[in-house]
């Protein structure tokens, strides 16, 4: 299936002609769609368009749809894909080991109601220090994650191309980016609701200086050595460690890239938020979700683009002048199970800069209540 853009669409803003050239990019996708389906969709943006029903950031097209499995990189893009490519593989094992991650809160507990036992206090260690190093990996990932984010932001707004022309041209690219910020959110979601990890270190610290206090060296200290664990503490001390270390990163990239207009950022993150609010709100789209796990996808990589967007943006993701639809985006996320994406609005709430701005409307503040 292929189409033309009809003339009054396109009179509006260039990028509008990229929607027709989906069923191309994305055969997989439509080519079980009923053409009704592809012309419903084409009166539908005619209207939207010439009605200016949505503001002109609306994305015309869809060019990293999160499902997207066969998307491989140009020989310009392999570079930066095998780089990229070996930290997600990593990241599996990472949430994996998160997901299973419980603490050593008995022994800990038994050991401060006995601090004379010295049986009790070795138990304690010997099942803190195992603990301890998968922290020191957990945060060790965030700093190479870190450098694939950034390696993904020059390769997506690099000069000539403006963002919507990079997220057609590096299909490839643009996945990964959005893999990264699912793993991101799926992390954060899990270390949120696991006390244990700074129950664990809490502990662990507390040993070494106690053990420091009377010259004693222990072993342990040799892999996560003082420096080490003050850089862990801190990151740990957030609410969303890996959220907060990309938005750090987003935030470097931008005040270090002068010459970069700050806009070529900021359009690729809002670009992908509407992409991720359409695929969302739209029926024809949904319903092409084979499972809840593509759907949580869709919702995390929209989060994350949105609170990137809140950090890098002088006046955020919540003002009038945003370009990113910040009700709608909240709208879709309250449409599904609250079990599903209390986390999401938490992120919302508490790890974006802008929200409680004079700036924010009251509406938007009262849906996020």
């Amino acid at each position: 299936t292929s189409l033309s853009p009809p003339s009054s669409l396109t009179s509006f803003s260039p990028q509008i002609s990229f929607f027709f050239t989906l069923p191309l990019i994305f055969p997989s996708l439509f080519s079980a769609t009923p053409p009704s389906i592809i012309e419903s969709l084409t009166r539908t943006l005619h209207h939207t368009f010439t009605s200016h029903s949505l503001s002109s950031s609306f994305p015309p097209s869809l060019p990293f749809l999160p499902p997207l499995p066969d998307a491989q990189p140009t020989e310009a893009e392999t570079a930066v894909w095998n780089q990229v490519s070996a930290v997600l593989e990593e990241a599996h094992g990472i949430l994996a080991e998160l997901q299973s991650y419980n603490g050593a809160g008995q022994e800990i507990r038994e050991a401060i109601q006995n601090p004379g036992d010295l049986a009790l206090q070795e138990k304690a260690w010997n099942a803190v220090c195992p603990l301890v190093a998968k922290l020191k990996r957990f945060y060790e990932f965030s700093l190479r994650l870190e450098n694939a984010l950034r390696s993904l932001l020059e390769a997506l707004t690099s000069p000539p191309y403006a963002p919507m022309q990079h997220l057609e041209r590096e299909q490839a690219l643009a996945k990964q980016f959005a893999e990264i910020l699912h793993f991101t959110l799926s992390f954060d979601e899990l270390k949120m609701t696991n006390p244990a990890i700074q129950n664990d270190f809490s502990y662990y610290r507390r040993t070494i200086s106690r053990n420091r206090l009377n010259n004693q060296q222990l072993e342990a200290e040799n892999e996560v050595n003082n420096e080490m664990a003050n850089r862990m503490s801190l990151f740990y001390a957030e609410a969303t460690p890996m959220l907060k270390t990309l938005s750090n990163a987003t935030t470097k990239f931008v005040s270090e890239n002068k010459t970069l207009p700050i806009e070529d950022t900021t359009d690729c993150l809002s670009t992908m938020a509407c992409v991720c609010r359409v695929m969302l709100e739209t029926p024809e789209y949904r319903c092409r979700f084979t499972n809840t796990d593509t759907m949580l996808f869709c919702m995390r990589v929209m989060v994350g683009v949105i609170i990137l967007y809140d950090h890098v943006h002088p006046v955020g993701a919540f003002a009038k002048t945003s370009k990113i639809d910040m009700k709608g985006c909240i709208k879709v996320l309250k449409e599904q199970p609250s079990n599903s994406v209390e986390g999401l609005l938490n992120a919302l709430r508490y790890t974006t800069r802008h929200l409680n701005d004079d700036s924010t409307s009251k509406q938007i503040r009262a849906l996020l209540q």
